[in-house]
This record gives C-alpha cells, sequence and structure tokens, in this order.
C-alpha cells in the first residue's frame, strides 16, 4: 500500500454562501494530492503524456461527513492499497481538518490511455517501476519501504495533526 499526506490551505473563492467548501472544489483537491504523490515517487503527469499516455477520471465519488470551511488547512490523504490492474488504478482519499476529523472522503478511478486514440493502455512501466516497492506478490496491501513523502500505515500521525 502507498500513502501520502498532501496538505492545502482553503482559498476564499473555494467557498459557497454558506462558508462552506464548494462541493466541485473536492475532485481538484483530489487530483492535486494524486499528481503531489505521484511527484513525490518521482512520476511526472507530464513525462507520461509526453509519452503518449494519458489518465482521465473515470469514476469519481465523494461522502461529505463535515463540511471544510475558508482558511481550513485540510490534510488531503492519498491511499494506493491495491497495484493497477490493467489500464484502471484505484485512488482513495480522506481529508481531515487540523483537529484531525474526518471531513470527507472519495475514490477516483483513473484509465490509463493512448493519448492519440483514447484507448486504455496498460500502466506504463516507468509508473508500475515505481510503485512496485508498495505491492507484495503475495499481499497486495503490505507496504515495503515507504517513499519520501510517504506515511507506513503504522506510523503515527503527521506533523500537522500534531498541533
Amino acid at each position: 500500500m502507498y500513502q501520502a499526506d498532501i496538505q492545502i490551505r482553503v482559498r476564499y473563492a473555494e467557498t459557497d454562501q454558506m462558508g462552506y467548501v464548494y462541493h466541485g472544489n473536492y475532485a481538484a483537491y483530489f487530483e492535486v494530492a494524486r499528481t503531489e504523490a505521484f511527484r513525490q515517487l518521482g512520476i511526472r503527469y507530464k513525462d507520461m503524456e509526453a509519452e503518449g499516455v494519458g489518465m482521465p477520471v473515470g469514476e469519481l465519488r465523494t461522502k461529505f461527513r463535515r463540511p471544510a470551511r475558508y482558511d481550513d488547512l485540510l490534510t488531503v490523504r492519498l491511499l494506493l492499497r491495491q497495484p493497477a490492474e490493467g489500464s484502471r488504478v484505484l485512488f482513495e482519499y480522506e481529508i481531515y481538518n487540523e483537529a484531525r476529523e474526518l471531513l470527507t472522503e472519495g475514490h477516483t478511478l483513473m484509465v490509463f490511455v493512448n493519448a492519440s486514440t483514447g484507448r486504455p493502455v496498460p500502466m506504463p512501466p516507468s509508473v508500475q517501476q515505481k510503485l512496485a516497492p508498495y505491492f507484495s506478490d503475495d499481499e497486495l496491501d503490505s507496504p515495503v519501504a515507504p517513499a519520501p513523502g510517504s506515511v507506513a500505515p503504522d506510523a503515527p500521525a503527521p506533523a500537522a495533526f500534531g498541533k
């Protein structure tokens, strides 16, 4: 399993009239977490696109538990519990506020595609290589040597939660 925590400060423009983060912004928060988690692993979307591979969203689910508000410092926890299956990979998310309250849960099912044709393709070998250490052959959810910026499942809460 791979896990990464990404922090995002809620901007005023992201809130609605009630002062809550507008629901449509959570998809963007998920995207920031995916991009930054991949960057921590040494995977850049820009490089995949240069190789002719895109990764559009095939499915998006969001479950709201509590509202996030203007100026909240959010921790978006990204979880990859299993390796890609063919051309698809499932990213799970948990969003916490500074009080460590779970605000939002969600997932995106991403699909690797040929950028020219839009047809599904297997995960690029370069991406597969960077993710492989996090998944054993026997147990898909056992971590191996977390990357810089990632958090092992039994690790204490990140510093942002310790305030």
